[in-house]
């Protein structure tokens, strides 16, 4: 599996925290190479780390910026991408088993041994199986695709 991360300039410090901690329980990330300065813009990290995860298989995706709401907000932008915003570990396994996301967005101001918590939950949970759930999943591309629009 691969995992890619970044962070806009508010997350960086944040990112380094998480890259090592991962690095630790023996999972490497893949920074996705934009660099950080003061007048960086999340949505540009957004955008890269989100292409990156719908081109390479079996891959998840880790943001950071100040809230996390900018990130996910931007990624969900990116066709293939679901995003959770996690402030809580349920946030992520839902996030993960009953929407499928394969991006996760936290924000810096939160506690680090949180977000770990958060992160590895995220990491670890495996997709749904079940039918109402899939079948909800599927609705989200079909519309994404301008396949459905059942309102």
């Amino acid at each position: 599996m691969t995992i890619y991360i970044a962070s806009d300039h508010r997350g960086v410090e944040v990112k380094k925290k998480i890259i090592k901690h991962l690095l630790n329980n023996g999972i490497e990330t893949k920074e996705i190479g934009l660099k950080n300065n003061e007048l960086d813009n999340y949505p540009d990290f957004a955008f890269k780390l989100g292409r990156l995860v719908t081109e390479t298989k079996d891959s998840l995706g880790i943001l950071i910026c100040g809230n996390g709401v900018g990130m996910s907000i931007a990624a969900n932008k990116v066709k293939g991408i679901r995003c959770v915003k996690a402030n809580s570990i349920d946030d992520a396994f839902k996030g993960k088993q009953h929407n499928g996301c394969n991006v996760i967005a936290v924000g810096a101001e939160q506690d680090i041994n949180l977000i770990n918590e958060i992160i590895d939950t995220f990491i670890s949970t495996k997709p749904t199986n079940t039918e109402r759930h899939l079948n909800r999943i599927d609705k989200i591309i079909k519309y994404e695709n301008g396949e459905y629009n059942e309102l």
